[in-house]
């Protein structure tokens, strides 16, 4: 039996034609493969995947499908999903290609460990993958001991913590790194601390890239990184007591908490914190803040004024789509279909068969190597900004920095731009510091 038995309900045995206003009598289907997690402590990234990638599907067979080779073909995808198991992410998407033989994969971002073992499988197969895997540096190493260094796995946008882009690249400036938007924050109140940072990071190769990259930059911008050297606050996922961790930040004066884990992660220190009575003055988390379902998990207010990363919402300006489509579009169309918050994963996706449709139609060939090869050559405005693949096969995307703002509507929180490099995605609201104290 598959392991796509557990999609989650509504999402069930997802292998639909989305074919509307077009003759599928006189069309060939070319079948896409999803894999993201629908359930689990991913679910949020993955059901913003899947909506991205339908909304492009459903945008495209309306306009008629895609031409290639001087024949019409509609979309046709076929999901699965991987609970949050980056174990079982590989042997899904083998199942995908080897069973329900679909020609090429794409999905949204999700968190890094769930992409190598399905880096892997479409390699084996030579089967291409457009995607996102989060941060460059830590999907780096990692490719680089591959022996194959992944080379049909196209990761579009993505982004770098702390690396620039190469001189003469587009994006070699302010608005390209994690780094950037992050100093910000402690440009503009960093001096109203009193320098002396704590991090907290799931101890896997996401975290662990962050936490290794970003303590040392600190160390260097003057900040004092408590604990620093013996790797303080570096933990397996399956912690559930930081008690330890939160008094030596409490003991050495702690007030700027930094971070990246999965939310549920991150609500457990959190409320440990509070508790205990630990209220820095700034907080900002990479990956568990991204998803109102993870913040508001966390209960008793405790996502007022933290701070993100973003890299899509709906109010990115000139990013088209497919039709007309716009980030707004797509963002108002989620909000009547879902009744849910916005998730940032939901361009990027979109995106994604955005980039493969261009592919197809400039190799003018389904063969997997001829568009291989045209992903390499990329250069394409779409619903995420403009995506070019460098050498190894990565295409960067806009930083902003966001904070979690309450409010009065159903929906208690919303997640706001306090701060942009970029005129395409301005800001919407400015910073709330100290973070309040619960």
């Amino acid at each position: 039996m598959k392991l796509a038995t557990a999609v989650s309900a509504g999402l069930a045995a997802l292998a639909l034609v989305l074919g509307s206003g077009c003759d599928r009598k006189e069309q060939k289907e070319i079948k896409v493969g999803f894999v993201m997690a629908q359930t689990g402590m991913f679910a949020p990234f993955g059901q913003g995947g899947i909506f991205g990638v339908k909304a492009a599907i459903e945008d495209v067979n309306r306009l008629g499908g895609v031409k290639v080779g001087g024949e019409s073909y509609t979309l046709k995808l076929v999901a699965v999903d991987s609970e949050s198991d980056p174990n079982k992410a590989g042997a899904l998407a083998e199942s995908l290609i080897v069973q329900d033989k679909v020609q090429f994969i794409v999905t949204g971002d999700d968190p890094f460990p769930m992409h190598p073992a399905v880096a892997s499988v479409v390699d084996k197969y030579k089967i291409p993958c457009i995607t996102g895997v989060g941060p460059q540096e830590p999907w780096f190493a990692m490719r680089e001991q591959s022996p194959t260094k992944w080379k049909y796995t196209w990761c579009m946008g993505s982004f770098a913590i702390n690396t620039p882009a190469p001189a003469g690249d587009f994006r070699a400036k302010k608005g390209y790194t994690v780094m950037d938007s992050w100093l910000t924050q402690l440009d503009l109140f960093g001096a109203q601390t009193n320098k002396k940072i704590g991090i907290i990071a799931s101890d896997e190769p996401d975290g662990r890239g962050w936490y290794t990259l970003f303590g040392p930059i600190l160390k260097k911008k003057g900040f004092e990184v408590v604990g620093l050297e013996k790797n303080l606050g570096l933990v397996p996922y399956e912690t559930n007591d930081f008690s330890s961790i939160i008094a030596e930040w409490k003991k050495a004066g702690v007030e700027i908490l930094w971070g990246n884990c999965p939310g549920p992660f991150f609500g457990t220190v959190w409320r440990q914190a509070k508790a205990l009575g630990f209220n820095p003055r700034i907080v900002s988390l990479g990956r568990g803040a991204l998803q109102y379902d993870d913040v508001n998990a966390w209960g008793n207010g405790l996502a007022e004024g933290v701070c993100t990363e973003m890299w899509w919402d709906g109010t990115m300006q000139n990013c088209p789509g497919f039709g007309g489509a716009t980030p707004k579009s797509l963002t108002e169309k989620w909000l009547k279909e879902t009744k849910r918050p916005v998730i940032c994963t939901i361009g990027p996706a979109y995106a994604g068969i955005q980039v493969l449709v261009d592919a197809l139609q400039r190799a003018n060939s389904l063969d997997p190597e001829k568009v291989n090869a045209a992903l390499a050559k990329t250069d394409l405005m779409t619903m995420r900004h403009r995506v070019k693949f460098d050498e190894n096969q990565f295409s960067r995307g806009p930083i902003v920095f966001g904070q979690w703002f309450k409010t009065d509507k159903p929906e208690k929180w919303e997640l706001r731009v306090i701060h942009s490099d970029h005129d395409f995605w301005p800001a919407s609201d400015k910073a709330i510091f100290p973070v309040p104290g619960k």
